[in-house]
């Protein structure tokens, strides 16, 4: 069942229009990492990749018409409410605010590692993405987690329970602003899901290398480089929110945006 979302008339720097949230336009559910002054990126783009519902889709559909070919979306497959209560930016900063998490570069390579404590990361780092700063610029929290030390948030969460054969999990963690995101890279196959706001997907076959610079922002390809690609070279993509999963399988070319700050927990198969 593939579901397609209207295109919307984007806002903020993404085309040089700036928006900020009305009380009225307040997201019923952000566990606290909606603030008063935030801004969101509107322009959620289509979905052209199949959607379904985790119930009508049996594993051995999944290994057949997915898992070695192309990505999917899987809504309802879990329920993670209780993790999502514990992600709510309150509990994460009265357990986990002294901590030290480990920021990477928000480019392809991430050469560049900072450790912060969780809390100077959520005060000083968590912001929105200016469109005109290079991926080397701006410090991203996901993936270079302690296990040891998050590990009593991560036993909360229940992954996808679709696996690959011969294969075995491993979680990252990450919290970021709207506008940030990673420009496109490639790595084994795995699951993406958003437990707040929205993140929009863009993604590419392994055989169909996408044009972008390596150091240029998710933000700035979509503003300088998306408008202008001939249909044929257009990526599948999608914006998935709480309660949705993401499936990519091994060696597809993705990049991500956050259209709000949003935290989110990736299954990687290795």
């Amino acid at each position: 069942m593939e579901i397609n979302r209207s295109i919307s008339q984007a806002a903020w720097v993404l085309l040089s229009v700036c928006v900020a949230l009305t009380s009225q336009e307040r997201p019923d559910d952000a566990g606290g990492w909606w603030l008063d002054s935030d801004v969101r990126l509107q322009d959620e783009g289509s979905c052209n990749i199949d959607v379904w519902d985790g119930s009508s889709l049996s594993y051995q559909q999944f290994i057949e018409r997915y898992a070695f070919s192309r990505p999917v979306v899987l809504r309802a497959l879990t329920d993670n409410t209780k993790f999502q209560l514990l992600c709510s930016k309150s509990t994460l900063l009265r357990e986990y605010g002294s901590r030290k998490v480990r920021l990477s570069t928000a480019n392809t390579y991430s050469y560049r590692k900072v450790d912060v404590t969780f809390q100077e990361y959520v005060e000083e780092f968590l912001r929105p993405q200016s469109s005109d700063s290079l991926g080397s610029d701006t410090m991203y929290f996901f993936g270079d987690n302690n296990f040891t030390e998050w590990q009593r948030l991560f036993e909360h969460y229940t992954p996808p329970p679709y696996f690959l054969p011969r294969t075995s999990a491993a979680l990252s963690f990450g919290i970021a602003g709207p506008g940030t995101g990673v420009p496109f890279h490639w790595h084994g196959p795995g699951y993406a899901e958003v437990i707040y706001g929205r993140k929009r997907w863009f993604l590419y076959p392994p055989d169909k290398e996408p044009h972008f610079h390596p150091n240029h922002t998710t933000l700035s390809w979509v503003r300088d480089t998306y408008p202008h690609l001939p249909p044929g070279e257009a990526p599948l993509e999608c914006t998935i929110r709480p309660g949705e999963v993401l499936y990519f399988p091994d060696r597809w070319w993705h990049a991500t945006l956050n259209l709000d700050t949003s935290v989110f927990i990736s299954t990687f198969l290795g």
